[in-house]
């Protein structure tokens, strides 16, 4: 209340004049031609990296390196006791087999071909390696040659298997001798060119070679039709369930005619392979081989308690040697860590996991198997497709999950008979798991205390590696391939090489030395004549 009042009229501010123009300067003058001239190149816009056609990238991988081992050329004189003559096979496929200097079948060869060729439902049992590609292939063939041809998009016979490289493995192995019939087979699976395998399906195939995601995708386009199937062969079926592909599997066996020939192959018959025997097998005739346990007695076993510090080291240490080396690490980023920590103490080593597009896995696994890259660092879900003779290590960064996984990664080595060795590194606190596994997986092996550079490493074959950082543009070309070179003659791409070579193919044997990939008749130019695999 003691404040004074506040008078305010409008008409007491002072008179305000506002004039544009009073504070700004000469008028400009504007001539558009006046502004610099603008020069606009198409290709000098900043773009994005060209995107790859997917299409043309699984037509890329579709073109599979191609490994050669000696064979030899001109009539081959077959010997009277010829092991595949006698179990009744054809001429021309006997011929073709002794012309690689294969002439003695392998246990399961003998036991399986027989009942095979008879048209008998089979149950095969037996360990990675003992030589079941033969064992179901060769009479597979055999009763396809039969004059007949196949009708566009029914083949005449199917093999199921559970990866994209164990399906090109089974392809390669069966194809001079589709060839020498002068059948047609093809491979589907994912990853590779829709383009090719459609092409080749519309022109008529005799034996398809099929992954089952792919094959299901290819029955729901209407791209193959499965009411001529004759022979059905499910290879390694426990892996297929391991991988869930069972729904996919009974789909695809119901839609076949009932009365044909199957042949399933499975080291076990847990998680639904019994019920698939029982549901689609008739009276089925059972052969096994050596268990999965046996096999682990050809191997020498080392079980090494490390410090966590010693791991990278001592890792380097005992890839560091000789012939190939397969290392199992249990998830994709584990793989690039292990194998650039590898290059970085010069051991050349690359990863192979599902991360990598299919070119570059079919890159990395020619490379290793041509003896161009010695060591290869996998993942469980990888290692499936790895079927490579002449590894000598085996080597466990990460201890696997339960004994059935062990014997799984240890039977990439010693194969076909052969002699290899697997060493496990382990945690102080995981010395318990592995005793427990060791027992359940049938091995004599204590873990052991160990350090770089020590005896205990020494006995594995260990060597210290150079320290020398492996270039990395040689991993590079194994990964990219030779971008300058293009492809190899007779259209075939992958690696020029990259690295020392190690070991390649050691000559004719049954299923030995590297494997080789080729395109098959319905997909492509065919090459140099492809090896065997199991």
């Amino acid at each position: 209340d003691d404040r004074p009042a506040r008078t305010f009229n409008r008409d007491d501010r002072p008179a305000r004049t506002f004039n544009r123009d009073d504070n700004r300067g000469p008028r400009r003058e504007f001539d558009r031609n006046d502004r610099p001239q603008r020069s606009f190149d198409r290709n000098d816009r900043p773009r994005f990296e060209d995107q790859v056609d997917p299409e043309a990238e699984r037509m890329e991988a579709d073109t599979w390196v191609k490994a050669t081992r000696k064979s030899v050329d001109g009539p081959v004189n077959v010997a009277e006791d010829n092991g595949f003559a006698a179990l009744g096979l054809s001429s021309r496929l006997v011929e073709r087999l002794a012309r690689d200097g294969i002439t003695t079948p392998f246990p399961i060869q003998n036991a399986t071909i027989p009942d095979a060729l008879a048209g008998k439902d089979v149950l095969g049992r037996g360990q990675t390696g003992s030589g079941k590609t033969l064992a179901f292939g060769l009479p597979a063939l055999s009763r396809l040659d039969n004059g007949q041809k196949a009708s566009p998009r029914r083949p005449r016979a199917l093999v199921m298997v559970p990866t994209r490289e164990l399906a090109m493995q089974v392809s390669d192995a069966l194809e001079p001798l589709v060839h020498v019939l002068g059948l047609r087979h093809k491979l589907v699976a994912g990853g590779l060119s829709y383009t090719t395998q459609i092409n080749a399906l519309n022109r008529g195939v005799d034996l398809l070679i099929a992954t089952p995601g792919r094959l299901k995708d290819l029955v729901e386009r209407e791209a193959v039709i499965l009411d001529s199937i004759e022979i059905c062969v499910l290879d390694e079926a426990d892996h297929m369930a391991d991988m869930g592909f069972m729904p996919e599997v009974t789909a695809i066996l119901d839609q076949m005619p009932k009365g044909g020939q199957r042949m399933l192959f499975s080291a076990t018959l847990d998680k639904g392979v019994d019920k698939l025997v029982e549901g689609y097998l008739t009276d089925p005739v059972t052969h096994s081989t050596d268990d999965a346990k046996a096999s682990v007695t050809t191997m020498e076993h080392h079980v090494l308690l490390i410090d966590p510090m010693h791991k990278k080291t001592i890792t380097a240490e005992v890839a560091n040697r000789s012939g190939r080396t397969v290392v199992f690490v249990r998830t994709k980023l584990g793989a690039d860590r292990v194998a650039l920590q590898l290059r970085e103490q010069g051991v050349f080593a690359a990863a192979l996991h599902g991360g990598l597009n299919q070119g570059a896995r079919n890159r990395v696994l020619g490379a290793f198997r041509d003896g161009s890259l010695p060591v290869l660092v996998a993942t469980d879900v990888a290692a499936r497709g790895i079927h490579v003779d002449d590894v000598s290590v085996v080597l466990q960064v990460d201890p696997p999950a339960d004994h059935k996984d062990y014997l799984h990664r240890s039977g990439r080595t010693a194969r076909a008979g052969d002699k290899g060795t697997v060493v496990t590194l382990a945690l102080p606190h995981q010395r318990r798991t592995m005793e427990r596994m060791a027992r359940e997986a049938g091995i004599d092996a204590v873990p052991t205390k160990a350090v770089p550079g020590d005896e205990r490493l020494a006995a594995t074959g260990a060597v210290t590696p150079s320290g020398i950082p492996v270039p990395e543009d040689q991993v590079r070309r194994v990964l990219e391939g030779d971008k300058r070179g293009g492809r190899r003659p007779g259209g075939h791409g992958g690696p020029r090489g990259g690295g020392p070579r190690g070991g390649g193919p050691r000559g004719p044997r049954q299923g030995g030395g590297s494997r080789s990939y080729g395109s098959d008749r319905s997909g492509g130019p065919r090459g140099e004549r492809s090896s065997y695999s199991r």
